[in-house]
């Protein structure tokens, strides 16, 4: 009989940013202000940034301090900053090319095979924010 071992859940908070601008030539075609995505997380000690890019995965620890608040940082320099979550799953992924949104996509646990663009991200991430504006007008 194996011995469980209790481990002590890390609660990470998640924020995705979408970036206006890229050097890539053909992300020209997409949607003006969603041209990239990447996510930033708090672990409540440190703030560390998750950037899948065409080259290279780069994963920072940012040497800020835990009260600088790096997601208006982000807003404040014209991005779109939309908070999330992480969500463990214990099921495969659907096979996809490895994109900005793609990365994302499987930090927070999304599995929707159609969400392509950092766009088609954004709207998966604020359509339940939309529905409870929707709902509170109509009350």
């Amino acid at each position: 009989m194996k011995k469980q071992i209790s481990t002590q859940e890390v609660s990470l908070k998640a924020w995705v940013v979408f970036c206006r601008n890229s050097d890539i030539w053909w992300l020209r075609f997409f949607k003006r202000g969603f041209k990239h995505c990447f996510l930033i997380l708090n672990d409540g000690c440190n703030w560390i940034t998750y950037d899948p890019m065409s080259a290279f995965t780069e994963i920072s620890v940012q040497k800020t301090p835990i009260s600088f608040n790096l997601p208006e940082w982000f807003s404040k320099r014209g991005d779109k900053v939309v908070p999330s979550i992480v969500e463990k799953r214990h099921k495969v992924a659907p096979v996809s090319l490895f994109t900005c949104v793609e990365g994302v996509k499987r930090v927070l646990g999304i599995h929707d095979f159609w969400i392509l663009t950092p766009h088609q991200l954004y709207k998966h991430l604020t359509k339940f924010e939309e529905e409870i504006i929707t709902t509170e007008r109509n009350c």
